[in-house]
């Protein structure tokens, strides 16, 4: 059964437009209280659900915080405040604090003028699909007001920051830190902030910090993993060892080495893989997915690490490891899961993996990912009217040109958009100029296929 409101990483929009509308909100706060508060019947006598509520810091979160405040409170639950929060810390206070479920108000990498609704259950993960459907059933019901001896409280957790930076710090060895180094921090004038430069510090680093300065309206503004380059100026002017960006909400993390070159997620997935297996510690293999370069697979193979690939999203990068019981998995965007960790895509983590696997070998980022040279990759969208059905024969026939074309040293892939009227049509290998061909090539017979 298909979904209406929740997409593959919860609700999200544009500000003032339907869905994101403080009506809707409050009332999807109420249609989660009370699926919630269904899923809460075996609490001790006369305990509430309590809900925990974070946000970055674009403007809107004040906005949407009261009215999610509102519609949980509404149905008998009780709403626990955080203020501005990375999304994985959000998921990690949830399972600490033995809560019923996370709500992150946030639009992640988007602009200001966007925002969004996330939930994590009670374990710290994202919700299955059929409490989503059980919500979004109860959306469609009129709210009643629970009377109000039964009405939830809201309350702030004024130490939520603190417990995070600690937790993050537990996940970097004990015995080992980060004095000698010298990082720049990119927060994107986000939820990381007041979080990221902290963790690093404490650890011993020594922590120059860029996009944290959050107003409201600048939140990923030409800062963040969105925008690498003010990070790659600031290295080389720093003369830094090496820079880290996030995104808005802390779920996705890119890197810059000394020189200013960034390293997208399947290279930092590399070194993560590659200090794991040094170590014997690698549980499993490594999950991608259909966009992760064809370059690491191959890399990995060399040291015969098994690799698999899900479709594009952390959420199906996170079924792919549970179904194999792997741990480490991630998308070249810089959503980088390490289940030995955290139950969630956590940037501020995936950072410290990364360092981790530096401090042990005792190499530099840039020897690290060395041998990890990345095939190049074109993306053409092809738009469309309508759904366009891929297995027709000319499109099937070009596909298979091409791919006796590559032999092997390349991938084709073709594949609708999940959010706009868009084939995506990606070619990669190791000839620049032949996979440029190729693609453009096989979006001139997708676009004719199309009308």
């Amino acid at each position: 059964m298909s979904k209406h409101y929740f997409g593959t990483d919860g609700i999200r929009g544009r500000v003032g437009e339907p869905p994101i509308t403080p009506d809707f909100v409050m009332r999807l706060g109420y249609a989660a209280g009370r699926v919630l508060a269904a899923k809460g019947a075996n609490l001790p006598a006369g305990a509430r659900p309590t809900v925990l509520i974070g946000k970055d810091p674009r403007i809107s979160g004040y906005m949407l915080e009261a009215a999610l405040e509102a519609g949980l409170t509404a149905a008998g639950v009780d709403a626990l405040l955080t203020g501005p929060m990375p999304t994985p810390a959000v998921a990690y206070l949830t399972r600490a604090l033995r809560l019923q479920a996370g709500v992150v108000i946030s639009a992640s990498h988007n602009p200001y003028y966007d925002n969004g609704i996330k939930f994590f259950s009670a374990d710290g993960a994202k919700l299955p699909d059929d409490v989503e459907h059980a919500i979004e059933a109860e959306l469609e019901k009129p709210m009643q007001v629970m009377e109000s001896s039964k009405l939830g409280k809201a309350k702030r957790l004024d130490d939520a920051a603190g417990r995070y930076v600690e937790f993050c710090k537990s996940t970097f060895p004990n015995n080992m830190d980060l004095r000698g180094l010298k990082i720049v921090l990119d927060c994107a004038h986000g939820a990381t902030y007041h979080v990221a430069p902290p963790v690093f510090h404490e650890l011993g680093a020594e922590v120059i910090a860029i996009g944290n300065e959050p107003n409201g309206l600048n939140i990923n503004l030409d800062v963040g993993s969105t925008h690498p380059q003010a990070l790659q100026k600031a290295v080389v002017a720093h003369q830094a060892d090496l820079g880290i960006a996030f995104d808005g909400d802390g779920d996705r993390v890119l890197m810059v080495d000394a020189e200013g070159r960034l390293l997208d997620g399947d290279q930092l997935l590399y070194i993560i893989a590659l200090g794991l297996y040094a170590k014997g510690k690698l549980k499993g293999g490594v999950a991608g997915t259909l966009m992760t370069n064809l370059a690491l697979e191959h890399a990995l193979q060399k040291h015969q690490i098994p690799f698999a690939r899900a479709k594009v999203g952390d959420r199906y990068v996170l079924e792919l490891l549970n179904e194999k019981n792997w741990k480490l998995g991630g998308e070249n965007s810089g959503h980088i899961l390490t289940l030995d960790k955290h139950t969630s895509g956590d940037a501020i983590i995936a950072a410290l993996q990364v360092l981790h696997a530096l401090k042990q070998s005792g190499k530099t980022l840039t020897q690290m990912y060395g041998e990890l040279v990345l095939y190049p990759q074109v993306l053409i969208n092809v738009t469309t009217q309508s759904k366009l059905d891929l297995s027709l024969a000319p499109i099937q026939s070009v596909v298979t040109k091409a791919e006796k074309t590559l032999n092997g040293a390349g991938r084709v892939l073709l594949r609708a958009s999940g959010t706009e009227p868009k084939i995506r049509v990606m070619v990669e290998g190791q000839d620049a100029k032949l996979v440029k061909k190729i693609a453009e090539e096989i979006a001139e017979v997708v676009k004719i296929a199309a009308g």
